[in-house]
């Protein structure tokens, strides 16, 4: 490892990391673990994994589980934390099927690859299969997930001979496509495509990948094939759907080898055979010459009966728009129970059908009568139902958010889910067709979390309750709290006392005379209440810690995220990293999740690694869908050049409505020059007319922006200047002048002055970020001055961060590693603990939130209490409001008391110790 010492005894980073080019992060060749199948499976089944379940914010996953081998279903966000949280290893999974390539289903993937990638010192890859959308996700990960781990990626679906000539007959497409057949399970797809629009057009690659090889993706090259027919056949059927990327859904059908007959020794020596390997023959299937007989004695002499496999299909039609193609698939009619196109000899008997549809969708009339087409097939509703609302699946970090609500409600609010315990969601058992004629709903279970149901043994054929986690209430948790930590009932109310001290007359806070309740605390006497919290009032802003994890997910926290709330003047995220909006939905409500994201002003991603920004497209998916259909901008995401490439290639995928500012055009020097640039052409205009934007885009402030953009991003002459300006994609900075004119917009409406960049040291493009608040005038016609946040993003203590802290008052402030951990944090251009208190201390800093802790400290970091005077550190969905800044520090005493028998490091066999980039 290469490091660095700056001058007059300045910390120490790693030189070859921030420049891109630390070993540890170049591509492994990442290799599939080989198993040896076990054709005669004592036991099978399928699980339901409840991711989303409880935040209805991603697709559930769904686990076909053998003895040696196992399948999952789709990958919404949160799947790895999930299966950290249910002891369900990463590492035995062998195959990931996509049911359509979007957001709510593949938006766990990119954290789940490079996790496995970090396994170990070889790294580790898994089989990814979708429909042919899945090359456009797989193009957007590019940018930021090595193609080692992408390898083993293989779509389907292409209307393409084996020798890359179309099929003459494009009605063979509506055949099951076989992914997987081996001895154990044969895995096949059907496609569904939607049929609301005229004309029908697919957009494909190649090679053909009916029969997938184990190449990748790389490659292949984007080509138009000819209109696919839906699945009826006839002249009519001409007229299908116009399909696009991410329109494609897909039915999976998972089928078992039947169970062979009883082999009856009686039988074998009456036909003149004589024990020995003629038996093992027999039940092999094979026939063989009888040893007392000149006849030949075949398996159904004597076999018993066999038992036909087990069948499970996964049904997603995500709306309404595919049911027509849904009753019409023929390939699916040797599935339905007594249908006349079905001879008894080729009947399949389908044993569980899966529905991750909708419930809008299910309960359609048609889509009922579908149902009842299986028979006695067990119907499993996996779509969003609001009776799993109420039941976290993630039970450590709802048991941990239960505890610290009962410490400070304050700081800790409950969670969103807590107010919709008791509310009846039974389901209606009649429904109503458009017609008129009423339906009855088709027998079926909701899917509960960790609900199974067997296929093997066959005597244990159906489903499994006994692995669904129970309900704890927040009551038993806190009993189980105040019998465990007796101290909590008497430190609670003294927490709740904290905020006698302040006048909270009109939600008003005032600076403090009486000091009396922090007599015990030294540090307040000299930690006076600055200008800017004067007369301030609880609907000014709130900071929301939605993730204050590292690197990846673990049980109790998930990954960076930052949620400024303004209130009525909206909102900003800081960094959104996987399962961003599923913390929303926990911290708000669903409905109030769905409210935030609306009010969104602006995301702000401080660098590409994926534990910072791979939740966005969710967020920004359900954005669109949440406005269509009313007025509104694209959302503004500013962040670094790299994360422009990912955002462009997925937009191929899925429509984000969005527009992007490289961080480079929001730094001090580039709006400075922004800002001179449109006064001075606002000067030369006409006092009638607005300034347009060819005013502001003149050759002059181009050039300016130009020579200062890369010059003064570090201070001139220092050793990180020369690391910042690295090769890269060139940059169109006059593309930029219109978006800097929308955020100068945003940034007013929002009661906002400023939103500055600045570089940090941690890897090529990181930065760290200034919020100013504009001045506000108080009852009395007084100015008072606007508050400061600054954020950290990931990074080694620098100089351009002290500075850019200068007088804030509140620096979050990444805090990776304890204090003994300085040579890892140097390795990995993080921070310890007390380096970030230094940093906040240096730059006169009000109060200091530490959080983006290393997955080592599963719930509370180790700290040094005598450098805390002004720091608290972050819990996952803590609720810091500006009127409660002053009592902050108190409050981290009680917190230790909260944790005092967990504060060892603990579960590091649940967390992975991935090489991935953080």
């Amino acid at each position: 490892m290469s490091t660095e010492e700056t001058e007059s005894g300045s910390v120490g980073f790693n030189k070859r990391r921030a420049e891109g080019r630390d070993k540890n992060d170049r591509p492994k060749t990442l290799q599939l673990k080989a198993r040896k199948l076990n054709p005669v499976n004592t036991i099978c089944y399928v699980q339901i994994l409840g991711t989303g379940m409880d935040t209805q914010d991603t697709s559930s996953s769904v686990l076909l589980f053998f003895d040696k081998q196992r399948f999952i279903f789709n990958a919404g966000e949160g799947l790895q934390r999930f299966c950290t949280e249910h002891k369900i290893k990463l590492s035995k999974i062998d195959h990931i099927f996509l049911s359509r390539v979007c957001s709510e289903t593949a938006g766990g993937l990119p954290g789940l690859l490079l996790t496995l990638a970090g396994m170990g010192d070889e790294g580790m890859s898994v089989n990814i299969w979708g429909p042919s959308d899945l090359k456009y996700l797989v193009d957007a990960m590019r940018s930021f997930i090595p193609n080692a781990a992408m390898v083993h990626t293989r779509s389907f679906g292409q209307a393409l001979g084996s020798d890359g000539a179309p099929i003459p007959d494009l009605r063979e497409f509506s055949d099951p496509i076989v992914l997987i057949d081996d001895e154990v399970v044969k895995i096949s797809a059907i496609l569904l495509r939607p049929s609301c629009l005229k004309g029908s057009q697919i957009v494909t690659e190649e090679p053909n990948m009916l029969y997938p090889s184990e190449v990748g993706i790389e490659g292949r090259r984007d080509h138009l094939q000819e209109p696919i027919l839906p699945h009826s056949a006839g002249e009519d059927s001409k007229a299908g759907a116009m399909v696009k990327p991410g329109d494609i859904s897909v039915i999976y059908v998972c089928e078992l080898p039947e169970i062979k007959g009883k082999f009856d020794p009686q039988k074998a020596v009456a036909l003149g055979l004589k024990a020995g390997p003629k038996y093992r023959e027999l039940q092999l299937g094979k026939s063989v010459v009888s040893d007392r007989k000149n006849i030949m004695v075949h398996p159904s002499d004597v076999m018993g009966p066999s038992i036909p496999g087990p069948l499970v299909l996964l049904v997603d039609c995500p709306t309404e728009s595919y049911l027509q193609d849904l009753l019409s698939v023929e390939s699916l009619s040797s599935y339905y129970a007594g249908s006349s196109s079905n001879p008894p000899e080729s009947a399949k008997t389908v044993n569980c059908v899966i529905h991750l549809s909708p419930a809008s969708v299910v309960r359609a009339p048609n889509y009922q009568v579908w149902m009842k087409r299986f028979g006695a097939a067990q119907h499993i509703m996996a779509g969003h139902e609001m009776k799993n609302v109420e039941i976290p699946i993630l039970k450590s970090s709802a048991r941990i958010a239960a505890r610290l609500n009962y410490l400070c409600p304050r700081f800790f609010p409950a969670p969103g889910f807590w107010s919709l315990r008791h509310l009846n969601h039974s389901i209606p058992e009649l429904i109503a067709s458009s017609e008129g004629s009423v339906t009855k709903l088709c027998e079926s279970v909701a899917a509960e979390n960790l609900l199974k149901f067997h296929l093997r043994p066959y005597a244990q054929l159906g489903l499994d309750r006994s692995g669904i986690p129970s309900l704890s209430s927040p009551s038993e948790i806190i009993d189980d709290l105040v019998s465990e930590i007796p101290e909590v009932v008497d430190a609670a109310q003294e927490v709740g006392q904290f905020w006698n001290g302040f006048g909270e007359a009109k939600g008003e806070i005032t600076p403090m005379h009486d000091d009396k309740v922090m007599i015990e605390e030294p540090w307040l006497n000299w930690n006076t209440l600055p200008g800017c919290l004067e007369n301030i009032t609880r609907e000014d802003m709130e900071i929301v810690l939605l993730g204050t994890g590292s690197s990846q997910p673990s049980k109790y926290r998930n990954v960076t995220s930052i949620y400024i709330n303004l209130f009525s003047k909206g909102s900003l995220l800081l960094d959104c990293g996987e399962g961003t909006l599923g913390q929303l939905k926990r911290r708000f409500s669903v409905e109030g999740a769905d409210n935030a994201v609306r009010g969104l002003r602006c995301i702000w991603i401080s660098h590409i690694h994926a534990d910072h920004h791979a939740g966005l497209a969710r967020i920004l998916t359900l954005r669109r869908d949440l406005l269509k259909g009313v007025p509104h901008e694209p959302l503004l995401v500013i962040g670094p050049r790299q994360l422009k490439r990912y955002l462009d290639a997925y937009q191929k995928l899925e429509d984000l409505d969005m527009q992007f500012l490289d961080c480079r055009h929001t730094t001090e020097v580039s709006l400075n020059a922004f800002e001179c640039s449109f006064e001075t052409n606002k000067e030369h205009s006409s006092p009638e007319g607005p300034v347009s934007f060819e005013d502001v885009n003149n050759r002059n402030t181009v050039e300016l922006m130009n020579q200062n953009i890369d010059s003064s991003l570090f201070a001139k002459g220092s050793r990180m200047q020369s690391y910042w300006k690295r090769p890269g994609s060139p940059v169109d900075h006059s593309v930029a002048f219109p978006i800097l004119k929308n955020l100068k917009k945003v940034l007013c409406e929002a009661g906002l002055e400023a939103l500055i960049s600045f570089p940090v040291v941690h890897c090529p493009q990181a930065f760290g970020v200034v919020l100013k608040a504009s001045e506000r005038i108080n009852s009395v016609g007084k100015v008072i001055p606007g508050w400061k946040i600054v954020y950290s993003g990931d990074t080694r203590p620098c100089p351009e961060l002290i500075e850019a802290a200068r007088g804030a008052t509140v620096l979050i402030h990444e805090a990776t590693f304890e204090e003994g951990m300085v040579d890892e944090a140097i390795a990995r251009n993080h921070s310890t603990t007390n380096e970030a208190i230094e940093v906040g201390n240096s730059a006169g800093a009000y109060r200091i939130i530490l959080t983006h802790f290393s997955q080592r400290y599963p719930k509370i970091p180790v700290f040094d209490d005598a450098h805390m005077h002004k720091t608290c550190i972050a819990f996952d969905l803590m609720s810091v409001n500006m009127a409660d800044l002053p009592v902050l520090p108190k409050v981290l005493p009680y917190l230790k008391l909260l944790f005092r028998n967990e504060m060892t490091v603990d579960e590091l066999d649940d967390v992975i110790s991935a090489g991935l980039a953080s």
